[in-house]
């Protein structure tokens, strides 16, 4: 009789099991089970200086057929650091023992240390592809969760020189986007200095240059104040009137995926004209004077009481379809507008009537020029975050 436990209950003892040297779990990374799999790399990934005798077992994971086991390798190679960047560079430049095993492989390397180890093959590779990319893109909606500044030039080096940035890369809108959101949201990161290693300059949309992330004097002015919410308004104050002096208008955003924060800074001819930013509005009662852009909405720290618009329209029964949600909504929109009460506007709403809404790209996007991942001072010095990027 098979007395092999089944391969929940594998797993799960896995879980509570505490061996000192990883190699016993080595067997288990060729389970038929995909969880048992992911348990055994786990072990690995808590103990990377002991797994790196074990590398040359642990590299077939990187081409597993389940997902979440090659998810797990490259967490695993990442914890082993660069003790696992020579087997990985082989791994590349061999021929493919299976499927996804060389991507992946890539994933695991760029998330060790970013573009510097890469070899000059695959750094060669990428450039080509991002080249192949960047004529068919079709700019697509921003993920929104950070700030950024708008210009209205289309002199990238102009933008670079103003930010002093340097050693600029082309990129496609979606690396750029996909830097920018990693950086951050970069939480672990390796080296202090990650979250203001570089920047996102976007290609020319619709007449306008978009400049996601803040130079390094200007993210450690903030990060170094003792009110860093006041070193920001000031920071970003200068700034706007500082390009607006070269450019003739200049623009900052905000937004926030997680606590609904917005804000958003408008200059010209060198002076700022509007600084908004919803929390400080909220906290202080008083939001400065309003600017036309705002013209038809309500501003996010303004409360009004949509009780009577909820009544109006009844609830939504249980088990709603999309159409049936679809309509309730336009139900909602309709009374809304009946009983007067004014949309909020938010950061991506002022951005849309003065520049470039980011959150809302598309076909009709007038998409000129290159977008550019550019180094900061600090960048320069350090070099890019490690990371994976989307191309």
């Amino acid at each position: 009789m098979d007395k092999t436990p089944p391969p929940t209950e594998l797993s799960s003892a896995l879980r509570r099991l505490e061996v000192a040297d990883p190699g016993a779990y080595a067997p288990l990374l060729r389970h038929s089970d995909a969880k048992v799999r992911d348990r055994a790399l786990f072990a690995f990934q808590t103990r990377p200086e002991a797994a790196i005798e074990y590398i040359d077992q642990l590299t077939p994971s990187l081409g597993d057929p389940e997902a979440d086991v090659r998810r797990r390798a490259v967490t695993t190679f990442k914890e082993i650091g660069t003790a696992a960047v020579p087997a990985l560079r082989r791994l590349r430049q061999r021929p493919a023992t299976g499927p996804r095993i060389r991507a992946t492989a890539l994933e695991a390397l760029a998330g060790i240390g970013g573009p510097a180890v890469l070899d000059d093959r695959d750094l060669a590779a990428w450039r080509r592809l991002t080249r192949i990319k960047q004529h068919t893109e079709t700019p697509e909606r921003l993920h929104l969760c950070g700030s950024w500044y708008a210009v209205p030039t289309a002199d990238q080096a102009a933008v670079l020189a103003a930010f002093d940035l340097g050693d600029p890369e082309p990129v496609t809108l979606r690396t750029g986007a996909s830097a920018w959101n990693h950086d951050s949201h970069n939480w672990g990161r390796q080296h202090p200095h990650e979250r203001c290693a570089r920047v996102f300059v976007g290609p020319v949309l619709d007449g306008w240059t978009l400049v996601f992330g803040c130079s390094s004097q200007d993210t450690h002015r903030i990060e170094d104040a003792g009110d860093q919410e006041r070193a920001r308004t000031e920071v970003v104050r200068e700034r706007c009137a500082d390009l607006s002096r070269g450019f003739g208008a200049a623009q900052w955003y905000g937004m926030s995926c997680g606590d609904g924060w917005t804000a958003w800074c408008i200059a010209e001819d060198g002076e700022v004209v509007r600084f908004y930013d919803a929390f400080d509005a909220a906290e202080k009662g008083y939001e400065g004077p309003g600017h036309p852009a705002e013209s038809g909405y309500r501003l996010p720290h303004e409360y009004v009481d949509i009780g009577d618009a909820f009544d109006a329209v009844g609830d939504l029964p249980d088990g709603a379809g999309p159409l049936e949600v679809e309509a309730f909504y336009a139900r909602y929109v309709q009374v809304k507008r009946d009983l007067g009460i004014p949309d909020t506007c938010y950061a991506t709403d002022i951005a849309a009537r003065l520049s470039v809404d980011p959150g809302a790209l598309g076909a009709r996007t007038r998409i000129t020029g290159t977008g550019v991942l550019a180094l900061t001072a600090c960048g320069r010095r350090y070099g890019h975050p490690a990371g994976a990027l989307k191309i």
